[in-house]
């Protein structure tokens, strides 16, 4: 908890999910599970899906794509080996909260609960989708001969269209949800994170929606046997996704490690480049950058004084900032020419070097970089501080410095540091230099 007050858009969310949990199960508590024995097959699903996400980190857009494959399948399920079911919506949230419950235990007991803000969004995502499918699904089933007629029976075109429609409904209506409660808590703009949230779909998102599905329409005709064929594939995807995060965690901390070699032969000040790529970061973000953009950002904010190696005599204090404009050029130079040798993408050496140019001969990221490490080097000076570095900042707009890159720093600063996953609290020490 960093003591913040919780924002009014996530209590509202926060508010409807747990409504809706208190009413689903209140209501299956006092008219009884329909079909248990379809019920217990799909909590214990979900329940397992809780445990597969062992490992997961708190930055994964889905952690458990098990749990929330069989909570959307569940409620797309119309029939049961031939035969029509009859739990309605309540009963659907009442069996995701209580198969997610279970999985949690043990995350718990070892001190890992599950993220609020994901358990908010699946519950009210499934009972949006469970909304929109159980009960115009009831109603054509009674209709018998003349549903199959007019190709909205189980095997009908228009039935597996109409799941389809409700799969991409839902899937939005996660992803605005998803937005809505980053930007509330972090101020970003709002387009970026939805863009980043419908890019996420294309991953993990995807293959939850079409497993959910599969499965919804494999137990009408299978019956329960459909639930372990068809999560094999999506346990496999998970395990697919969770390598490649490690092997781009392992690839970002190696480039953190080469950055930090200007540190360690005392070229820049201790945590310098960290500091540079945190506040780029969110710079970016609150100037609408997003997805990979915001990952070149990083790694050029994370090499932008590599070149200082190259140089005989250390700049005092690595306050690059503080030299004349044509040796801040031949620095940034030295310092792309290093990136380019190190395999890492050509765009971020393209922001090295061009990080000393005048603003308005700059793209974007290589403005941020060039503001951020100057508000870096004038802070770190105790007879300036970070107000004074502002100041000097906004005095150098004319040239140096594109003026809406210092004012987007300046409320970045104002609000703090957005920590992984969307919190947000003060700045770390790190960053304000104490």
């Amino acid at each position: 908890m960093t003591g913040r007050r919780v924002p009014a858009t996530v209590t509202l969310v926060y508010g409807a999910a747990g409504t809706l949990t208190a009413a689903g199960l209140a209501w299956t508590g006092w008219t009884g599970v329909d079909e248990p024995g379809i019920a217990l097959a799909f909590g214990v699903l979900i329940a397992v899906g809780e445990l597969a996400r062992w490992g997961a980190s708190r930055e994964e857009r889905e952690p458990a794509p098990l749990g929330s494959a069989g909570a959307l399948a569940y409620a797309l399920l119309g029939e049961s080996a031939g035969r029509t079911t009859t739990h309605g919506v309540l009963q659907v949230v009442a069996v995701v909260v209580a198969g997610a419950l279970v999985g949690t235990v043990p995350h718990i007991a070892r001190g890992r609960g599950p993220a609020l803000d994901h358990v908010a969004r699946r519950v009210l995502t499934v009972a949006f989708a469970a909304v929109c499918f159980q009960p115009l699904h009831n109603s054509v089933a009674s209709q018998g001969e003349l549903a199959d007629r007019i190709g909205m029976g189980p095997y009908g075109p228009f039935y597996a269209l109409y799941l389809l429609l409700v799969l991409l409904l839902t899937a939005l209506c996660d992803a605005v949800l998803a937005s809505l409660m980053l930007r509330a808590r972090t101020r970003y703009p709002y387009g970026p994170l939805l863009r980043d949230e419908l890019r996420s779909l294309l991953g993990i998102g995807s293959a939850v929606c079409a497993t959910g599905a599969v499965m919804a329409l494999g137990t009408a005709v299978a019956g329960l046997w459909a639930l372990p064929v068809f999560c094999v594939p999506l346990l496999l995807t998970q395990l697919s996704f969770r390598r490649y995060a490690a092997v781009r965690t392992t690839y970002r901390q190696t480039i953190a490690s080469l950055a930090r070699a200007t540190e360690i032969a005392g070229y820049t000040p201790h945590g310098h480049a960290r500091r540079v790529a945190v506040l780029s970061t969110a710079v970016g973000r609150e100037l609408g950058l997003s997805g990979p953009e915001l990952t070149v950002l990083e790694y050029a904010a994370l090499m932008h004084d590599i070149g200082q190696l190259s140089l005989v005599d250390p700049v005092p204090e690595g306050a690059t900032a503080l030299l004349p404009g044509a040796e801040q050029r031949r620095i940034a130079l030295l310092g792309g020419a290093v990136v380019r040798q190190t395999g890492v993408p050509a765009a971020v050496a393209v922001i090295v070097e061009r990080q000393a140019d005048p603003y308005r001969e700059q793209p974007l990221p290589a403005r941020i970089v060039r503001a951020v490490n100057a508000y870096d080097d004038l802070s770190g000076d105790s007879a300036t501080g970070a107000l004074g570095a502002l100041e000097q900042l906004r005095l150098g707009t004319a040239h140096d410095y594109q003026p809406e890159v210092v004012e987007s720093l300046a409320r970045v600063l104002s609000r703090g540091v957005p920590a992984p996953g969307g919190r947000s609290g003060p700045l770390p020490a790190w960053v304000t230099h104490g």
